[in-house]
């Protein structure tokens, strides 16, 4: 039984930072596929990225400090389910909240670059 657990454990570990490494590869294609000729909406499609990035860092480390003996590890499903919950919510806190982290890199970038 011991390994079954263990196994288990790794292989969620293994999900969890797959998902982590897909997350940073797809936001670091976003920005390095930006030009100076690309458009203002391709410039707030990667800054929008990246804040909901920066947002899913929040609440991971958020969940990882608030739950209480590690409840989430304890459950199988909410384990392997947990990175793309938090992407989930990241996008929900982006798009429906006033942070302005996005808006501010956008026009942090634009004044910079002209």
């Amino acid at each position: 039984m011991a390994i079954s657990l263990g196994s288990d454990l790794l292989y969620n570990r293994q999900l969890q930072s797959k998902a982590s490494e897909a997350s940073i590869d797809k936001l670091s294609s976003t920005i390095s596929g930006l030009s100076e000729n690309s458009t203002d909406e391709e410039l707030m499609s990667a800054c929008k990225s990246f804040e909901e990035y920066l947002i899913e860092q929040v609440v991971k480390s958020t969940k990882e400090t608030l739950l209480e003996n590690n409840e989430e590890k304890n459950s199988k499903y909410l384990s392997m389910f947990s990175d793309n919950l938090n992407q989930h919510y990241a996008k929900l806190i982006s798009d429906h909240s006033n942070l302005g982290i996005a808006q501010m890199l956008y026009d942090s970038i634009k004044r910079n670059g002209q």
